[in-house]
């Protein structure tokens, strides 16, 4: 099936041509038409309707059949790209990150110039170094309970009962729209403080610049709105409101180019996909009452704690509601493609990789592999509970290694945290409850556009 090297005695496996134009059609360009940098709504109900993500699994599960554990290169002319199909080279590459896989491939650095250049996730070298140290004590990384909890409860806390207050004037009906504004008020204030709270100017400008990320090399940017936009930022980080994410900025001890705005546009830009796994999650618990039950004793318990006087640490800690959340990210990844970009030649098993490749690592095909995880399709939270074995299996909700997002223990935090606010109000219902039948495979993309629930008190 592959070709020998004279360079090396061996090469990698390549694809077909057949092979590599159906791995474009049914695995790449799902993917990237569905929105890399911001979601194209439409393409999301379209992906689901078609079950398109289901379908780019099989595809990889076919080429593992035909080509073995890989990597496998594709044909595709100017460009190297090889697509990991085992999980050991997935542990590789992570935990190999940044050298020689840099996570600053061509792709992602296209996309995430148009609205965060300097951010650390596109920098390499001494910048990279200090833009990664700040976010993580910015943002808290090792620490599952972030030290200014107690500030965002009472964010979170505020913000849901203005939601579910207007959820109840409208029948008890909330939707996206609704959801997704109540979430990004609460995401200003706890990031900028609560002078921002109803700047959804910022939030707007930011959602134009992602759009022009979608399109990486082939749009021209807008600089006119970038600095416009890191202006609005950079006024909030000097006001440093207390309690919020700026405040805590302002206590580091920040040295060389960290570009503070530039890092704090990639918290807002992540907090959106933070959003879809949260609401995501909810309709999981909707669908499985019994999963819903145990949410709501979690959250009902963590509110008698906070009652007697406990701090935020016990009320932010929530495991159920965040393993909930983390299962909703393994069944519909907000991060399908995990993208690094080889340094320097890397040697595997059975032959090499140039310098200059894209190693791709689609995490629906790990997550979602129903040959190996009895599971696949199935809502499963206790995998992330406590204590529980997930038998070094890539499950990359925020990817891993040295490279995993700085805000994995921050987003499921908050999140968790609505949902317990949600939950000790309401009980949720699916308003067409036929989208996620506990009896059936879980589908394998969830428009979360197209989503509402009807809440009973």
């Amino acid at each position: 099936m592959t070709a020998q090297s004279p360079a090396d005695g061996w090469s990698l496996p390549r694809a077909s041509v057949a092979d590599t134009l159906a791995a474009v059609a049914e695995v790449i360009l799902p993917t990237v038409s569905k929105g890399v940098i911001v979601r194209r709504p439409r393409v999301v109900g379209m992906a689901e309707t078609l079950g398109l993500d289901r379908r780019g699994v099989r595809r990889m599960q076919a080429l593992r059949d035909r080509y073995g554990d890989g990597p496998l290169m594709l044909r595709i002319p100017g460009k190297a790209i090889a697509l990991l199909l085992h999980p050991r080279h997935v542990r590789r590459v992570l935990a190999e990150t940044p050298e020689p896989f840099s996570p600053a491939s061509a792709e992602k650095v296209a996309a995430l110039a148009h609205l965060e250049p300097k951010a650390s996730l596109i920098s390499e070298g001494a910048d990279r170094a200090v833009r990664r140290r700040f976010n993580e004590e910015a943002l808290d990384t090792p620490r599952a309970v972030h030290p200014l909890a107690d500030a965002f409860l009472a964010v979170i806390a505020e913000e849901m009962e203005t939601l579910l207050r207007g959820a109840l004037l409208q029948g008890g009906r909330l939707s996206w729209d609704d959801f997704i504004a109540a979430w990004y008020r609460m995401v200003r204030r706890v990031v900028l403080g609560g002078a921002a709270r109803d700047d959804n100017d910022l939030t707007d400008m930011l959602a134009r610049l992602r759009s022009a990320g979608n399109w990486a090399f082939l749009h021209p940017g807008n600089p006119d709105l970038l600095a416009r936009f890191h202006d609005r930022v950079d006024r909030y980080l000097r006001d440093a409101a207390p309690g919020s994410l700026a405040a805590r900025i302002a206590g580091l001890d920040v040295k060389g180019d960290t570009a503070p705005s530039h890092q704090v546009a990639h918290w807002l830009f992540a907090f959106d996909p933070g959003g879809m796994a949260t609401f995501r999650a909810l309709a999981l618990l909707a669908a499985f009452p019994e999963a819903a039950e145990r949410g709501r004793e979690e959250a009902v318990a963590a509110g008698e704690a906070a009652a007697l006087g406990g701090d935020g640490t016990g009320r932010a800690e929530l495991p159920f509601l965040r393993a909930a959340i983390l299962e909703s990210l393994r069944l519909w990844p907000t991060t399908p493609a995990i993208l690094r970009e080889t340094r320097g030649v890397t040697r595997w098993e059975n032959g090499t990789l140039p310098t200059g490749t894209t190693v791709a690592i689609f995490a629906n095909f790990f997550h979602r592999d129903d040959r190996v995880l009895p599971f696949a399709d199935r809502f499963h939270p206790d995998l992330w509970m406590p204590g529980a074995a997930r038998n070094d299996w890539p499950f990359v909700p925020f990817s891993d290694g040295p490279g995993i997002c700085p805000a994995h223990h921050l987003v499921p935090m908050l999140g968790g945290a609505v949902l317990a606010a949600i939950l000790r109000t309401a009980r949720p219902y699916l308003q067409d409850p036929t989208r996620l039948d506990p009896g059936r495979p879980l589908p394998g993309t969830l428009d979360n556009y197209s989503l509402a629930f009807r809440l009973v008190s």
